[in-house]
């Protein structure tokens, strides 16, 4: 339970973060643009948040292996 609640609230974090970024990178050129940016950098972000808590865990589990 623990694990589901790190891996929502890490992909929430950077999903806000890529977002904020994607937003103010498509801002330079317009309104639309930014809507586009936030969206697919909060698309990014997302899946780079599910990503990173996946290698946490895989190495976490290589240590505790390695210490048995």
């Amino acid at each position: 339970m623990k694990s589901r609640l790190i891996r929502a609230a890490n992909r929430a974090k950077y999903a806000a973060i890529g977002a904020a970024i994607g937003a103010a990178a498509g801002g330079l050129f317009g309104r639309n643009t930014a809507s586009t940016g936030g969206a697919i950098g909060g698309l990014v972000g997302a899946i780079v948040g599910e990503k990173s808590v996946g290698v946490k865990e895989r190495v976490d589990r290589v240590r505790r292996r390695s210490e048995e």
